[in-house]
């Protein structure tokens, strides 16, 4: 010890912090190097916190900003109904301006080319937008298209189908000049976009495009706008009542605020956990690291007990050591995840209805900062506290034993907190006990497997030793259980990150192997709908003179739920335990009749009930997970609002639906017999050969049933798989941070080890070994953690992924294996090299220099 170090007299007494602090300052002169690599685990977490934070408060911020852009006016109340006679004077007499728009689903034809594409029409009147724009080329066309027989069309549309300025296109039965593209409207977003290319046309010649017609499904909304003087929400509120009862709800800038940040708080909710991941990967490190520095400390700490130290001011020496460091690593964190916040509105552009301005969060920076110093004094206390334990008597021997976990309570406090730590972060996140129960409980299991797989694994290789192998492989080997192993660490902690990118990927392939389209030549691809009563066999006859079959033919009936088991939607508001039932009250359904069942569906309680019997309770059929959601059962009643007349019915059996089937699947079916003569319209379902008899038919069927819309569901997959790229790419964007974090935590992982295997290095070159035998025994120890590590994490990521494709997405479950394998001889590859590069110093070097360097 040097001189400098000698315990004064009043450190025995007393903790004197002054000098604690210098000690700790002077006892890591020689190990300031192995802290940064120890606490640079968590920068990449903290980095991904306080980016997610930043962008959190910074869309918050713009979206109370442009709230009011992001509506277009003060007030808009919509319906899906006619509007009712008695209501539409209480409408006109309300706001300064007012304006009405006319939403709907429709085909559109491009003469020039003759294309067309299912789009969302929207009928205009009026001033709309009063607050923002409608963002269009030329800049003018927002304006100026309501003044003529006019159109904008979505640039997505105009790029598909080479239209320009000028063209025409034909919606319903009248063509509208192309006034301008449009670029944005208010609320659109990218993702918007892609499913549902939008249309303006002037309200005014709806009527002659032909498709309001009775059964259409259109949707109405009036737009308001307000001197600024009255209260908007306090004047929604008195007419609610009334809007109640006339089937419309309201909606003001305040609730459309309320309403948009709600609708992206799963996703800051989402990046915040998969950053919360990548920063408890960072605390596998930490720990570990941690472990191994202070048993490579015992020496230092037995002297320092021989001079008079006492166990607790050993260890605030080095705890003062990790709180210094850890708040080193938090600041550069926050930094890193303050440029990195930078770019994370240009990778979620497509899913944002709001500009987002780039600003320093104080918030965020301040929340990453707490919590990185808060990780690292919690996850480095469980190493930090065995330092209690180290006695005077440690100068004269070394002990390998861990202080038992049962002997020292002081440990289960230390896991207790860590618990407690994700627990009540994950519960700040979701603010949900029961998804942080499950997050929680998903956390410590796949701690637990990986923690159980590698002491299987160190107990497998000790139990089953090759003792037949030769000397290098039986060495190497031998590694994965002797005196400061690496395995638990390396597979928990490289195991939870491969687990968590290979999840990831096998998530992302059960979404798109459930929507991708079966090569069966039973499967349809294009569904024909709002076909009207009278068109039925006029669409038929076509469909077959075409040589296409008719796979499916189905009416569709709209319809509320007015009562539940008695109990209306006033009687369920304030039942904290009945939300289902709540939003079952809230929606509008739409239903089929029939007397038989589908081959996708199965009764697996009650009885099937095809026709209703004369003066016998209607019977209906109610799909399994709804009616788990609703909370009912066989026998129990449902009253519906059909189309103004009231029906009371009987929940006569239940029935598993596979919704993997691509054909027409219901909630709800009535059995055939009751709604025949109510307002209805009928889908129909084919299957096309090619993409030339697709384009054939659709031109054919809009020519003819200009109001008959069409899904080609070969564009939908590809609409559909373009989505899915860019929420991949944001889901990879995210989960980079874990994977990065993962690997320095292996890197860190391996050049700890360097410090533990290089006497064991030195003792083979000493006895003679040569170069090239010690590389192959670093070479197999590191392959087999390597191997170890990311096989025990595709494991976890199969069984993980498994569970989710039966239970959640209920589907099948085939994963793509070739990635796998890639990703698996990667990490091992990986392992391997950082292995042989930290193996440098011993074989380049006489032993003698590199033990007097390094021990």
């Amino acid at each position: 010890m040097p001189e400098d170090n000698i315990v004064p007299s009043v450190a025995k007494n007393s903790l004197n912090f002054r000098w604690l602090i210098l000690m700790a300052w002077r006892d890591s002169r020689r190990n300031r190097s192995r802290l940064f690599l120890f606490v640079s685990s968590i920068i990449l977490g903290i980095a991904a916190i306080v980016a997610i934070y930043s962008f959190e408060y910074n869309l918050r911020q713009d979206i109370d900003s442009q709230a009011k852009s992001l509506l277009g006016a003060d007030l808009v109340i919509e319906t899906n109904k006619a509007v009712k006679e008695d209501i539409r004077p209480v409408l006109m007499a309300l706001g300064d301006e007012r304006s009405e728009e006319r939403t709907f689903a429709s085909m559109i034809y491009f003469p020039k080319n003759q294309g067309t594409r299912l789009v969302n029409v929207r009928a205009l009147q009026g001033a709309y937008p009063y607050y923002g724009s409608i963002e269009t080329s030329p800049a003018g066309a927002g304006t100026s298209f309501r003044a003529s027989r006019s159109a904008l069309v979505d640039k997505t549309l105009m790029l598909q189908f080479d239209a320009k300025v000028g063209d025409s296109v034909k919606v319903g039965e009248l063509s509208f000049r192309i006034a301008g593209v449009l670029n944005k409207a208010p609320g659109q977003t990218g993702f918007s976009a892609s499913v549902a290319p939008v249309v303006y046309i002037p309200l005014r010649y709806l009527e002659q495009t032909g498709l309001s017609q009775k059964g259409s499904r259109i949707n109405y909304n009036f737009y308001f706008k307000f001197a600024e003087n009255v209260n908007v929400d306090l004047l929604a509120d008195k007419l609610e009542p009334r809007l109640e009862k006339a089937e419309m709800d309201a909606e003001t800038v305040e609730s459309h605020k309320e309403d948009t940040g709600r609708s992206f708080e799963d996703m800051t909710e989402f990046l915040a956990l998969v950053g919360f991941v990548a920063l408890l990967l960072g605390c596998i490190g930490v720990a570990s690291a941690i472990h191994i520095y202070i048993r490579e400390k015992i020496n230092t700490i037995a002297i320092l007990r021989c001079l008079g130290v006492s166990s607790k001011q050993a260890f605030i020496i080095y705890l003062i050591q990790i709180i210094g460091i850890g708040l080193i690593g938090s600041v550069i964190g926050a930094i890193v995840g303050t440029l990195i916040q930078q770019f994370l509105p240009l990778v979620l552009a497509d899913f944002l209805p709001v500009e987002i301005t780039v600003a320093i969060s104080w918030a965020a920076i301040t929340q990453g900062l707490l919590l990185g110093l808060v990780i690292s004094i919690l996850f480095a206390l469980l190493p930090l506290v065995s330092v209690r334990n180290i006695s005077p008597l440690n100068t004269l021997r070394i002990s390998f034993q861990e202080t038992s976990l049962f002997k020292d309570p002081v440990k289960w406090l230390v896991y207790l907190l860590i618990v407690s730590f994700v627990f009540a972060f994950t519960y700040f996140q979701m603010d949900s006990f029961r998804k942080t129960i499950y997050f929680t409980g998903g956390v410590l299991l796949a701690f637990l497997i990986l923690s159980a797989l590698a002491y299987l694994m160190m107990w497998l290789a000790r139990k089953f030793f090759p003792s037949s192998w030769s000397y290098l492989w039986r060495q190497g080997f031998a590694n994965l259980f002797r005196p400061n192993n690496q395995t638990l660490i390396l597979v928990v902690s490289i195991g939870l990150g491969t687990a968590f990118i290979c999840t990831l990927f096998f998530v992302q392939g059960i979404l798109i192997n459930r929507v991708t389209m079966s090569s069966s030549q039973n499967q349809p691809n294009m569904v024909l709908f709002d076909i009207q009563g009278e068109q039925r066999q006029a669409v038929r006859q076509l469909t077959q003179s075409m040589s296409l079959p008719v796979i499916q033919e189905v009416p569709i009936v709209n319809m509320r739920m007015t009562e539940i088991k008695g109990r209306n939607a006033a009687s369920f508001k304030n039942d904290s335990t009945a939300r289902g039932a709540r939003r079952a009250l809230d929606r509008e359904y739409r239903v089929t009749y029939r007397d038989s069942l589908s081959d996708s569906e199965k009764i697996t309680e009650g009885k099937w009930t095809g026709r209703a019997g004369q003066g016998q309770p209607v019977y209906v059929s109610l799909e399994d997970g709804f009616a788990r959601r609703i909370d009912v059962k066989i026998g129990d009643k449902l009253t519906f609002n059909v189309q103004g007349t009231p029906m009371e019915t009987v929940v006569g059996s239940i029935r598993k639906v596979d919704w993997n089937r691509i054909q027409t699947n219901f909630l709800l079916i009535f059995p055939a017999g009751v709604l025949e003569d109510a307002p209805q319209f009928h889908v129909l379902l084919t299957k096309v050969p090619s993409n030339e008899v697709s384009a054939k038919y659709q031109r054919a069927v809009v020519k003819t049933f200009p109001n008959i819309s069409m899904i080609d569901l070969g564009l939908v997959l590809s609409v559909l798989d373009e989505i899915l790229t860019k929420m991949g790419f944001v889901i990879r964007f995210m989960a980079a941070f874990s994977i990065i974090t993962g690997l320095i935590v292996l890197i860190a992982s391996v050049l700890i080890s360097k410090y533990q295997r290089i006497k064991e290095s030195v003792l083979l070159r000493t006895l003679g070994a040569s170069r090239k035998q010690i590389l192959i025994i670093t070479a197999l120890e590191y392959f087999f953690l390597g191997a170890l590590a990311a096989g025990a994490g595709i494991v976890l990521a199969l069984l993980a992924s498994w569970g989710l494709a039966k239970f959640s997405f209920e589907t099948t479950f085939a994963p793509e294996m070739l990635p796998v394998l890639v990703l698996f001889v990667l990490i091992s590859s990986l392992t391997v090299l950082i292995g042989l590069f930290n193996s440098r110093g011993v074989l380049n070097k006489p032993p003698l220099e590199v033990l007097r360097s390094e021990v």
